[in-house]
Formats: C-alpha cells, sequence, structure tokens
C-alpha cells in the first residue's frame, strides 16, 4: 500500500504545478491533524492558531488539490496521449491494469478521493465553530476587537458567545454574517478600519431574539436597591452613598417604571438625527387601546429634522453598552476601592488615582511607567510610614483599569463611547424625557426624577439618610420630606 501510495503520488507530480500541489496537499494535510490533535490534547487554545489551522491549512489544502489538476491537464496536453496510457506511463502497467474493483490506481484515487472530501467537510465545520467562539472574535483581529474583547470578558455576559447577539439564526444569517467578516478581514488586511469602532450596531439581532431569552418581560422583577458609593478626593477617601429604589417594572395602569417603555401593552417609536440616537426627532408612543401620541422636537433646526430612522424602541436602547462596558475612570477607582482591591485607607488614593488615569500619553507602556513612578513618589516623600506592598497593590489595580479602559491605536479614551443607561455619562433618559419634546398642545414628556427611581440617599454620608427621622435644622429638609413621601406612597400605590 506504501508502494502503491508512493507511485501515485510520484505519477501526480509530472511537473512544477503538480510537484507543488503534492507537496502543498500532503503537508497540509499532515499539519492540520498534527495541529488538530494537540489541540484537542490542551496543548494550545490560541485564536492565532486557529486562523491557521482552520482557515489557513484547509485553504492551501485545495490549493494543492487544484494545482495537481492544472498541472496534470497541462502534462496531457504536452503528451497528446489519453489519461489510461499517462497512467501507466507514470506508475506501471500492474498499478494501472484493470480488475473486478478497478485498478489499484483507481482505487487509490477513489480512496484519497473519499478522505480529501471527508478532510475539507471536517476541516470546513470545525472552522465555522471556530468562527463562532468568542475567542475569535475578539482574538483574531486583536488590533480592531481587542479593546471590546477586554471589556466583554468583564462584563456580566462574558459567558455569552458573541454570535448570540451578532449573528442571527438560519442560513441567510450564518452567511450574511460570514459575508460580513470577510469584508471586515479586508478592512482589517488593508488598514481601513475605523477608529474607533463605530457605535451603535445596527444590524445587531433584535432584543426579543438576545436579551429576552434571559429578561423576558413576563417575569416581574419589582423593584430592586443600587447603593452606589464614591469617594471624595481628599486625605481619608471620605465615602458618599447615593441609594436608589429602582422602580424597575411598570403595573398596567401606571405610567411609571423603568420597562414601560418595551411593556406588551406599549409601542415606543422614534427618530434620531445621523442614526447615532442621541438626538431625537421625534417620539410617538402608542397604547394597548391603539392610541397615539406623538412628540416632536422643537429646538431641532430644520435642516436636522430629516427622519433617518424610524425605530421600534428596544433593550438596547438604554442597555447600549450591557455587555462591551467602557467605565469612567472616577468610577473605575470608586468600584475598586469599594471592592477592597485599592485600600480605602491611603491617603488621598482617589485624587492621585484619577490623576494618573487622566494623562494624555500616547501608549501604554508609558502611561504604566507614568503611573508608578508618579503613585511610588507620591508616597515615598509624603507617606513613607505607608505600607509600600499596599501602593504596590493599588499601583497594579490601576493600570490594569488604564488597560482595560484606554487603547490609544483604536482611539480610545475615557467617555469615548457613551452609556445611555441612566443619566449621569451621557444624557441618556433625558434624550426623550426633555422639555424640547413636546406634543401638539405643547406638553412634554414626564421627566421627573421619581418616575424610575426613589431617592433614599444622593451624595450622603448616610446610605439611608431620607429614611431617617427628619432634623427640624436640616437645610435641606423640605426635599427630605419630599423624597420619603414619595418613597412610602409609591410602595402604596404599587
Amino acid at each position: 500500500m506504501k508502494r502503491i501510495y508512493i507511485n501515485f503520488l510520484r505519477g501526480l507530480s509530472v511537473n512544477l504545478y503538480g510537484k507543488i500541489g503534492v507537496i502543498l496537499a500532503t503537508s497540509m494535510f499532515l499539519s492540520f491533524i498534527v495541529l488538530e490533535t494537540l489541540s484537542f490534547m490542551g496543548v494550545y487554545n490560541n485564536a492565532y492558531m486557529g486562523l491557521i489551522t482552520y482557515l489557513a491549512f484547509p485553504s492551501l489544502f485545495i490549493l494543492g488539490l487544484i494545482l495537481v489538476v492544472i498541472g496534470w491537464k497541462k502534462f496531457q496536453k504536452q503528451q497528446g496521449r489519453s489519461t489510461r496510457e499517462l497512467l501507466i506511463q507514470r506508475v506501471g502497467t500492474g498499478e494501472a491494469r484493470a480488475k473486478l474493483m478497478g485498478s489499484r490506481v483507481f482505487l487509490m484515487f477513489l480512496g484519497l478521493s473519499a478522505v480529501n472530501v471527508i478532510f475539507v467537510v471536517g476541516a470546513s465545520s470545525r472552522m465555522l465553530h471556530f468562527m463562532d467562539s468568542s475567542e475569535f472574535c475578539g482574538m483574531a483581529c486583536h488590533s480592531i476587537m481587542g479593546p471590546e474583547y477586554l471589556a466583554y470578558q468583564s462584563s456580566s455576559h462574558a459567558r455569552v458567545p458573541c454570535v448570540e447577539c451578532h449573528v442571527g439564526h438560519g442560513i441567510s444569517a450564518l452567511i450574511e454574517s460570514k459575508v460580513a467578516g470577510t469584508r471586515q478581514m479586508i478592512k482589517a488586511s488593508m488598514n481601513t478600519y475605523n477608529r474607533p469602532v463605530q457605535t451603535p450596531v445596527h444590524n445587531l439581532r433584535p432584543s426579543n431574539e438576545t436579551c429576552e431569552k434571559c429578561h423576558w418581560p413576563e417575569k416581574y422583577y419589582g423593584r430592586t436597591l443600587k447603593h452606589i458609593v464614591h469617594y471624595e478626593q481628599n486625605e481619608k477617601n471620605t465615602p458618599l452613598y447615593t441609594t436608589l429604589s429602582l422602580k424597575v417594572d411598570a403595573q398596567a395602569g401606571i405610567k411609571t417604571g423603568i420597562h414601560w417603555h418595551i411593556s406588551k401593552d406599549n409601542e415606543v417609536r422614534y427618530a434620531s438625527v445621523d442614526n447615532q440616537r442621541e438626538q431625537i426627532i421625534w417620539i410617538e408612543t402608542k397604547d394597548k387601546t391603539g392610541t397615539t401620541k406623538r412628540y416632536q422636537n422643537k429646538l431641532l433646526d430644520a435642516s436636522l429634522q430629516q427622519q433617518t430612522e424610524n425605530r421600534l424602541m428596544d433593550c438596547v436602547d438604554c442597555h447600549n453598552r450591557a455587555t462591551h462596558h467602557f467605565q469612567s475612570a472616577e468610577d473605575e477607582i470608586d468600584q475598586a476601592i469599594k471592592q477592597g482591591q485599592i485600600d480605602h485607607n491611603l491617603p488621598f488614593i482617589k485624587r492621585e488615582g484619577l490623576a494618573v488615569l487622566n494623562n494624555n500619553l500616547t501608549t501604554k507602556q508609558q502611561a504604566f511607567d507614568f503611573i508608578e513612578t508618579h503613585i511610588t513618589n507620591f508616597y515615598s516623600q509624603k507617606y513613607s510610614t505607608v505600607s509600600m506592598k499596599r501602593v504596590d497593590e493599588a499601583i497594579r489595580i490601576l493600570q490594569k483599569i488604564y488597560n482595560r479602559n484606554i487603547h490609544p491605536e483604536m482611539k480610545i479614551t475615557w467617555n469615548t463611547y457613551v452609556d445611555h443607561s441612566g443619566h449621569k455619562k451621557s444624557t441618556g433618559c433625558f434624550r426623550c424625557h426633555s422639555e424640547s419634546l413636546v406634543d401638539e398642545n405643547g406638553e412634554h414628556l414626564a421627566n421627573d426624577c421619581t418616575m424610575c427611581h426613589s431617592i433614599l440617599a444622593d451624595s450622603e454620608s448616610d446610605p439611608f439618610a431620607y429614611l431617617n427621622p427628619l432634623d427640624p435644622n436640616e437645610p435641606e429638609m423640605k426635599k427630605h420630606l419630599y423624597l420619603q413621601e414619595e418613597f412610602k406612597n409609591s410602595y402604596q400605590s404599587h
């Protein structure tokens, strides 16, 4: 068998085309088998190796087969003889002699063809599986998608594969995604891709196919408490607390609650300027009776009033960075201190941390060096008794924060990507709940803060400051009384 196989390959190597084709096909086949075996054994798990194994090797294998065919056709044309005559000349009469089940060379050709088909089908299947993996999405084009992949890994959706949101179901969606991926790979190879990656993504799957698989509307969440801790930029890093009772759901007949907009009883459509979903041109609401109401932006110039997108509001209109979430420098430090990653007792660590994170250095290495030098010098010169182990740990966390959020090569810095969930980091809720959007009677959409949450503390030293007994000498007693009563009444009405 070995002799027949070697003779068969020699028979195909009739000229330069054939020799190159045989070498390519054979070497790519063997290399694929070796690397795939190592992958199954857990020797490596690397997206770049995946590109080589599932894209490069099969492509070169097929190219090798094509070259073999081209070489044989050229040889046949030059010799002016039949395929049988040429086979007898190349492999000998014994291998080419016809038998009951076919000649040896025919059986060899049939067997190798079957192996080739199995290999191509298997490699293609593995390639599709690999290209659907989150590692491929984030690491194969690391310079482009690296920042998004880092943010994804730190999100609450880190175990949800990228394709669950970015690729729809069915053959047409699969083909469309691969065509789009090919186009993006061409842009990457030609260095013509956008920096930063443009948002919002307009070809995401509908939220009822993605978000609502887990966060289904029929699931009633009621209310939830949200505790936010901010630290002042003083020596003691004094904590200030904001506590909100979020009105997550809306009950029937009550026009409050964060998720009123996507309730099965309501429909909200809108149009925005430049498809960016930040400047709203008009809003139209429809209730379960079919009654509609339209709000037009009275402040937009006529040149901006042209409709660019008539969109049905869904989850991602507010939760536009639910997975690829880039934080602000202040929020990152506050979170690190709250979780104990940075020692709360390090004097002025909030202030100094912000100072080093808001640098304008051009490379990450320069920024890492600056963070280490500045923080080390500050504490060694002004607080020499502070444990350097705690300082070193703070430096490491600050560098990690910088690495996750700042990407000079993609022109991503603090606040490059706006987050519309809320209204602290962008206009958010007030894109629509604004006095500039009015109906035919001149009435604007309600924009009272308590529509979506009861405020139990707002940057106070006590996390439940507004629920405490009222002090007549409190300068903001009226505000405290109003918020306290609102919280009590909202529970009674719900």
